[in-house]
């Protein structure tokens, strides 16, 4: 609908038709809230030819306006606070290329908040003096909201200003006051929150505040005083950049990038280059319900990553691919974009198939998963359109609160799946080298028989405790490692390691400790 009216006005301003737009989204949408974006797109007619982020648009703003009076590569930050969220990003521009280096924000931070805060006070205030509660009447709370609304913006030029709205609840009238220290206080922890996220971008981008060359505001809610206080006293008092409209920015940026896109901008506009990145981690869901990161948040796109995966059964043919975004190390914790099946994978002893994933990642930001096995040939792909809707406000913000609130729990569950992990893959390695002819006739029968007693108290312990904790995990392991120690001996004699999968065995989880890209699945 919004889309749809925006067409009508332009079309009417412009006196022809329009068909192509580039929109303009928060930073922190995810890959299912840009592919609905651009269905609204085309359900309102038009052709969406680019999705860029909210502060990305701005910076282009910016370039555009400043690129004449300066040299060399600048670093510039884009702090954009509107109405009802918050981005920031840290760009570098040379010459006529623009590259994000990071970008962080939240979903739910922004003026809307301030009034809430606003609208509460005044809550409790009429409650106090009149002894009714006015916290359920939605035509109330809606009236009493726009008028803190219109106090917060005077907030932004005086010191004091009055809230007065008639016949606010059963005919009474309301009138009270709010300084510009008392705004400040009811929105303390909110803002400070704002500078924890600026502190968030600066350091994935691995710069210090020192090498920042210009702050830029973006969005009405930076005209708050106090916003502008901290953010100048955090860059050790830089002068922060107001030249260009707050409000209007991102509309700039894009429609100079739709310039570009087009052909019709002039050479300045069409020589620039747009380096966007990714807003949150994208991955796999692996053995153990871990979740193996393909594309690190802050990735440039458009990009192209793949990693290598297999299998954890012998002879399996099918593996089923889950598809996951954000940050937590728990695979289910994530949240899911989809899923698809790639069969046919060459029958094999488990760890031997090689399974490439390739994550595509358009300059829209909208993903394309394909995996493919090596010995087959074969091949499945998806394409991760809108399939669970759009996240709820806040959503996106708390899958960041949640990987620090649970880093400790993500760390205890990653390495109790590791070490399980480890106990099967050695009992399986144990059980095939009893299985092989030239390492059993150099043990003897009654080493074989504790061996096999070994394993076989181990399996019993471990079907019993799928759940007990990586240092059990761990202890089992040794144990069976002690009595397997002659099927070692037997091995290192031969010198077939190798051929034995044992150093590969070694090999995976070493790679999966360090984080390389080599996973095991489970079988479907």
């Amino acid at each position: 609908m919004i889309l749809s009216k925006m067409r009508e006005i332009a079309e009417n301003y412009l006196g022809s038709t329009v068909r192509n737009a580039v929109v303009t989204v928060p930073a922190y949408f995810n890959n299912s809230q840009r592919q609905a974006t651009k269905d609204a797109g085309a359900i309102s007619g038009l052709n969406i030819l680019r999705i860029i982020n909210e502060p990305t648009a701005a910076a282009l703003a910016y370039g555009l306006d400043r690129k004449t009076d300066w040299f060399g590569e600048k670093n510039i930050f884009i702090f954009d606070l509107g109405g009802g969220t918050f981005d920031v990003s840290l760009l570098t521009i040379e010459d006529d290329t623009f590259e994000v280096k990071a970008t962080a924000g939240h979903t739910r931070l922004g003026g809307e908040d301030f009034d809430n805060r606003m609208v509460n006070h005044f809550v409790r205030e009429f409650n106090r003096k009149n002894s009714r509660d006015i916290s359920e009447n939605a035509r109330a709370i809606r009236r009493l909201r726009t008028a803190c609304e219109r106090a917060k913006r005077a907030l932004s030029s005086t010191t004091e200003t009055s809230v007065e709205v008639d016949c606010l609840y059963e005919g009474i009238d309301f009138y009270s006051s709010i300084t510009h220290a008392k705004f400040e206080e009811l929105n303390k922890d909110l803002f400070v929150k704002c500078i924890t996220i600026v502190e968030s971008c600066l350091k994935d981008a691995k710069l210090d505040k020192n090498d920042i060359n210009d702050v830029v505001l973006v969005g009405g809610s930076t005209r708050i005083p106090k916003v502008q206080q901290l953010l100048r006293n955090f860059f050790n008092g830089k002068n922060l950049f107001k030249n260009i409209n707050p409000d209007e920015a991102v509309a700039y940026g894009a429609a100079v990038h739709a310039a570009k896109l087009s052909g019709q901008g002039n050479e300045k506009v069409n020589s620039l280059i747009l380096l966007d990145v990714t807003p949150l981690s994208l991955g796999v869901s692996v053995r153990g319900d871990l979740l193996a990161v393909v594309v690190p948040r802050n990735t440039s796109i458009p990009t192209q990553k793949e990693h290598g995966f297999t299998t954890t059964e012998d002879n399996q043919t099918c593996v089923l691919f889950s598809i996951y975004e954000s940050e937590r190390t728990i695979a289910s914790e994530n949240y899911l974009l989809g899923r698809f099946r790639l069969e046919g994978i060459s029958p094999a002893l488990r760890r031997v198939p090689s399974v490439k994933v390739c994550f595509d990642i358009d300059a829209n930001g909208i993903l394309r998963v394909s995996a493919k096995d090596k010995a087959s040939g074969n091949e499945a792909r998806i394409t991760l359109t809108n399939v669970r809707g759009s996240l709820s406000k806040g959503e996106i913000d708390r899958m960041i609160q949640d990987a620090v609130k649970f880093k400790a729990e993500d760390e205890r569950h990653r390495r109790r799946a590791l070490a399980k992990n480890d106990l099967e893959d050695y009992i399986y390695d144990m059980k095939k080298a009893l299985k092989d002819e030239g390492i059993s006739s150099m043990i003897s029968q009654k080493e074989t028989m504790n061996i096999r007693g070994a394993i076989v108290r181990v399996l019993l312990w471990l079907e019993g405790n799928q759940h007990a904790e990586a240092e059990e995990f761990e202890r089992g392991k040794k144990e069976l490692v002690k009595a397997c120690v002659p099927i070692s001996i037997a091995m290192s004699l031969r010198g077939d390691d190798d051929d034995d999968g044992m150093d590969d065995y070694r090999f995976k989880i070493l790679c999966d400790i360090s984080g390389d890209p080599f996973y095991s699945f489970n079988s479907t």
